[in-house]
């Protein structure tokens, strides 16, 4: 692993989904959901992937997991045993080891639980699936991350549609605790919930790692739980990440375009917070067809000649590892007052 200290590198991520027409489905194109995605997580870290819907952020996730095939690039893990593996080079039997240490908890708290399975039965299903314990000392697990998850131990032979959203959602990461991970991939896990039941949810998971030393990667498109959760921030535009910085570095300075945009189109609760605001218009260009030179040229009040010629790098800002920038002139920029 090149990024001593890390626990995951993505490294150059692509996934690309063929575009066919016709009976004989001839490839026409291709669309690039994630195109080159590289980023490192430490142990004991959240790593936060933002950017409008349709950007690749879950997709770049799915990915990751292997639950969609990459086309290219490396995703290097090191297990709990110290072995570098890259998930991506991985045989079946191996992802089946590798997938004990990496769990996922879903966007939808209705639908990511089976509602034909008691509580019992969902979150037992991953110690079932590898054999662990038996049924007795199942029940004991379930009912011990039941209580970790703030719920009753006393509830497991209810299903599903007897608990609220917010509790579903305890369920579904108490599902994801049950092997005891390393990692959790987290994919908008409260865009489905109430404010107050975010901010609950929320503070569990934080202290969930404190106790466990989990490290997440938390898919959102809320600045507002980026800010509160993360402690490295990656702004996606187009399958690509064009800005990653500290999260308190990239809301204070922003250096890319589209993430000043991201900022200023964030709600601010308070009426004297309100006024003219650079506007960056247009919708996100087709993933299957797009425009030269950088992707966000066509959005861009900045763009350049050469921002329509030669699409940007995204490279470390002077003096400044933590934080890089895709943008050709991320340095000239005052970005203080543009609204997307």
């Amino acid at each position: 692993m090149s990024n001593p200290g890390s626990i995951l590198e993505v490294q150059d991520l692509c996934t690309y989904f063929p575009v066919t027409r016709g009976v004989l489905k001839k490839q026409i194109g291709e669309v690039r959901a994630v195109d080159g995605i590289t980023f490192t997580m430490r142990r004991k870290e959240t790593v936060a992937l933002v950017g409008e819907s349709g950007c690749g952020k879950s997709t770049a996730v799915r990915t990751i997991i292997r639950a969609v095939e990459p086309t290219r690039g490396k995703v290097l893990f090191e297990t709990r045993q110290g072995d570098r593996v890259d998930i991506t080079k991985m045989p079946k039997a191996g992802m089946r080891e590798v997938r004990r240490e990496i769990r996922m908890v879903f966007q939808d708290p209705f639908r990511s639980l089976n509602p034909r399975m008691t509580v019992l039965d969902n979150v037992g299903e991953p110690l079932r699936n590898y054999n662990i314990g038996t049924g007795s000392e199942r029940r004991e697990r379930v009912a011990e991350l039941m209580v970790q998850v703030g719920l009753d131990a006393n509830h497991l032979s209810r299903y599903p549609h007897a608990f609220s959203g917010g509790q579903r959602q305890r369920i579904g990461l108490a599902r994801a605790l049950a092997m005891q991970p390393r990692i959790i991939l987290a994919d908008e896990p409260t865009s489905a919930l109430d404010v107050s039941v975010q901010a609950q949810i929320l503070n569990l998971m934080q202290a969930l790692q404190n106790q466990q030393e989990i490290s997440y990667l938390f898919i959102t498109h809320d600045l507002n739980v980026v800010r509160h959760f993360s402690d490295r921030s990656g702004v996606m535009y187009l399958g690509r990440i064009v800005e990653m910085a500290p999260t308190a570095k990239l809301f204070s300075m922003p250096k890319h375009p589209y993430t000043a945009a991201l900022l200023a189109a964030s709600p601010v609760p308070h009426p004297r917070l309100r006024g003219k605001r650079e506007r960056i218009s247009g919708d996100v260009p087709d993933p299957a067809n797009r425009p030269k030179g950088c992707p966000f040229h066509p959005r861009c009040i900045f763009a350049k000649d050469l921002c329509r010629e030669q699409e940007p790098e995204l490279v470390q800002r002077p003096g400044d590892p933590e934080h890089t920038v895709a943008c050709h002139f991320a340095e000239e920029l005052e970005l203080k007052n543009v609204k997307g």
